[in-house]
C-alpha cells in the first residue's frame, strides 16, 4: 500500500502590526504633571550636506486639532502644507527658529539646533512651563525638558512641530536654491543624492554648504 505524501502547510503571513497615531496623551500626563502649558518641539535638517538646521515649537489646542496630524516623514509634501496652515489658524501658539550653516560650523550641530530649538520656543506667544521633545537628547531649553524617542509617531504636539520645522526648512532651501544655483537644493534639500554629488564635484561647495561635513572637506581639500 502506497501512501501519498502530505503537502507541507503554507506558512502563514505575518500578521499586520497595527500603526500607533501620535495622540495628546503625553502632553495630558505632563500638563497634570507640570501644571502649565506643554509644547512638542523637534528639528528638520540635522543630517543634510547643506542649508541651516530649523526646529519648530508647538502647544496645540485639545478642543481644536487639524485632522491628520502626524509625523512629518509619514505625509506627502502637499499634505504638510496644508497642515502647516491648518496648525498656524488653531493652535494655540507655534513657533519657528533656525539655526544657520555658520552657527553650525561654530557651535557643531548638536548645539547647534538647540539653538534653533530654543528660537522656537521664544517665539511662541504662549510660554509653555514644559516642552516634549522629539529624540533622547536632553537639550538646554527655556522650560522643563521630557524627551521622546520616536516623539513625532507618539505625540500630537511633536508631530504638528515637525510639520512645522519641515516645512519652514524646505522653503529655505528652496531660497537658497535661487540664491545658489546649479546644486539642486530646491529638489533635495541638501541632503546627499546623486544631483548633488555632482553638482558638488562641477560647481564645489557653496557658502550654503556645510564645510565641516566630511564630504564638504574632502572637496575642499583637493
Amino acid at each position: 500500500m502506497t501512501t501519498t505524501p502530505k503537502r507541507p502547510a503554507k506558512a502563514k503571513p505575518p500578521a499586520k502590526v497595527a500603526r500607533v497615531f501620535p495622540t495628546l496623551g503625553l502632553e495630558i500626563l505632563l500638563i497634570q504633571a507640570s501644571g502649565g502649558p506643554v509644547c512638542g518641539v523637534d528639528e528638520a535638517g540635522r543630517g543634510p550636506w547643506a542649508g541651516p538646521v530649523s526646529a519648530g515649537a508647538v502647544i496645540l489646542n485639545p478642543d481644536d486639532l487639524p485632522e491628520g496630524i502626524d509625523d512629518s516623514k509619514a505625509l506627502t509634501h502637499a499634505r504638510r502644507e496644508a497642515l502647516e496652515i491648518e496648525i498656524k489658524a488653531r493652535a494655540v501658539a507655534w513657533g519657528v527658529g533656525s539655526a544657520s550653516v555658520e552657527e553650525i560650523a561654530e557651535l557643531n550641530i548638536l548645539h547647534a539646533t538647540g539653538l534653533a530649538m530654543c528660537r522656537a520656543i521664544e517665539a511662541l506667544s504662549v510660554q509653555p512651563v514644559a516642552a516634549l521633545v522629539d529624540g533622547n537628547y536632553r537639550f538646554k531649553l527655556p522650560c522643563e525638558v521630557r524627551t521622546v524617542v520616536g516623539g513625532d509617531g507618539l505625540s500630537l504636539s511633536i508631530a504638528a512641530a515637525s510639520i512645522l520645522a519641515k516645512t519652514a526648512r524646505d522653503r529655505l532651501m528652496v531660497e537658497l536654491d535661487a540664491e545658489y544655483p546649479g546644486y539642486g537644493f530646491a529638489g533635495h534639500k541638501g541632503y546627499n543624492a546623486p544631483v548633488h554629488s555632482a553638482a558638488l564635484k562641477a560647481l564645489g561647495p557653496c557658502p550654503a554648504h556645510r564645510r565641516s561635513w566630511a564630504p564638504i572637506r574632502a572637496l575642499l581639500e583637493i
